[in-house]
């Protein structure tokens, strides 16, 4: 009897720890879906329905649905009433339009620094959650990518199209840099740029203030775009740890005075001393001139018989290292979730500070997504990546976004039965498959249309 009441009360205890768990998960996402401090950050008229708070909880609404319109936010507000809607007459007689001329209006009214307040608290409460993956380091996956815009002359003037010798495409294209944490995928907000015209920028000029939002000593993970002396200077300067893959001309030129401590079948060692060229100290005049950093340089060849290039200012064995560059590609399928899945390829936005206003919003969604499904990796006791993220997605979508929620008690249960189905998306598991990164073949198309001039190129529609 007595060992029957302890695993009745044990049982009691255990549900009542779920319990809290829940109460503090509706709360936190109370906290940064809701937003009410965005009302304090930005303030609105008295009788103002589509506040800070309001416009920011559609803007992340929407691009949870994956990009639906406007009418379908303003419509969600209306049936699900969130606590954030402020007391009005309006909401209490249920008379309140559903037309998005005042949604519209708030978009415009919300300013940039309200929405990148909301994308860094979101990111921060991922991250500094989050335990080191890498000895006492955290580590982050770097890339750049490139996004199209709708054909907009505000967004023209800023991210020019591409060009060739048959003229300028109609789609303005932007240029993006963005670090996720290589273990949970929480993406860090985005550094923007254009990447053609006047003011075009390279992928490797972007991530200074990107380095500077990453917590210190970490681990950064990078390709061969950025295994460039400019790159391992901010690394440094940044007070941050690196492995970066190599072009064999560069890798050449640094283990050409390196020493040789190590070396296999297929493998070898060096340690040796990062230092600018005359060229690269002609190209950036921020280089100086006496920068020497102590790297190892590794070259192996890999599963598919690839010679590798790695360099890197952490002193463990290069099966340590060769390992730890192994899940640099994940932030290829985290930046595709964030393309694909939240499909930010089709944001509507005219203006250039509305399009950075909904690809913020977007983050935040998808580290919203990324964070769900930490919980629910934790409930199925496996790594958070072993959840697809497009099948998290649709359960937290479906399950919760889609429904009102009387009480904090309802929330509960809904989450629970939430997280029970999010923790069965479980990806397959087949250990040695590897394939090598390919593409097809383009198809020559078998007709031919008349080419659209994009407004423009068109002289009559030229401004004055």
């Amino acid at each position: 009897m007595a060992a029957k009441q302890k695993r009745k009360q044990k049982a009691q205890k255990s549900e009542q720890a779920r319990a809290a768990e829940f109460d503090a998960v509706f709360a936190q996402l109370e906290e940064i879906v809701d937003l009410r401090q965005a009302d304090e950050l930005q303030p609105s008229h008295a009788q103002t329905i589509y506040t800070s708070g309001v416009v920011l909880w559609l803007l992340v609404w929407q691009r949870l649905r994956g990009g639906c319109s406007m009418a379908e936010a303003v419509k969600a507000l209306i049936e699900q009433c969130p606590d954030i809607v402020p007391d009005n007459k309006r909401i209490e007689e249920a008379t309140l339009s559903s037309s998005t001329a005042a949604y519209s209006r708030g978009r415009s009214r919300l300013s940039l620094e309200t929405v990148m307040w909301l994308c860094n608290a979101v990111w921060r409460s991922l991250v500094d959650n989050a335990p080191p993956t890498f000895g006492g380091r955290r580590v982050f996956a770097l890339d750049g990518t490139t996004i199209s815009l709708g054909p907009e002359w505000e967004l023209y003037d800023v991210f020019p199209p591409a060009s060739n010798q048959y003229g300028e495409s109609a789609w303005p294209m932007a240029y993006l840099v963005v670090a996720h944490e290589v273990e949970s995928g929480a993406a860090l907000p985005p550094e923007i740029g254009a990447m053609y015209g006047d003011q075009a920028v390279s992928e490797t000029s972007l991530i200074h203030d990107h380095l500077q939002r990453i917590p210190a000593d970490s681990v950064i993970l990078v390709d061969t775009a950025y295994g460039i002396t400019r790159v391992a200077y901010e690394f440094h300067t940044a007070n941050q740890r690196f492995v970066v893959r190599m072009k064999k001309d560069r890798f050449r030129r640094l283990q050409k005075d390196a020493e040789l401590i190590e070396q296999g079948e297929d493998w070898k060692t060096y340690r040796g001393q990062w230092t600018p060229s005359r060229r690269e100290l002609r190209d950036n005049p921020q280089l100086p001139e006496d920068f020497s950093l102590p790297i190892r340089l590794h070259v192996f060849e890999s599963v598919h018989g690839e010679t590798i290039y790695l360099a890197t200012d952490l002193t463990d064995e290069l099966d340590v290292i060769a390992d730890l560059y192994s899940q640099r590609w994940r932030v290829e399928t985290d930046l595709s979730q964030i393309k694909v899945t939240l499909d930010i390829e089709n944001i509507l936005a005219k203006s250039p500070e509305m399009f950075r206003k909904e690809l913020m919003a977007s983050i935040v969604a998808y580290n919203l997504t990324i964070q769900f499904r930490k919980q629910a990796a934790e409930q199925a006791n496996v790594p958070p990546r072993r959840l697809s993220f497009t099948g998290v997605w649709d359960v937290f979508r479906i399950f919760l976004l889609q429904k009102t929620f009387p009480d904090a008690g309802a929330w509960r249960t809904a989450y629970a039965r939430a997280l029970k189905y999010a923790a069965r998306e479980k990806l397959p598991n087949r250990p040695g498959r590897s394939y090598s990164r390919e593409s097809y073949k383009r198809r020559s198309k078998s007709s031919h249309f008349k080419k659209r001039s994009p407004p423009w190129n068109q002289p009559e529609n030229e401004p004055k």
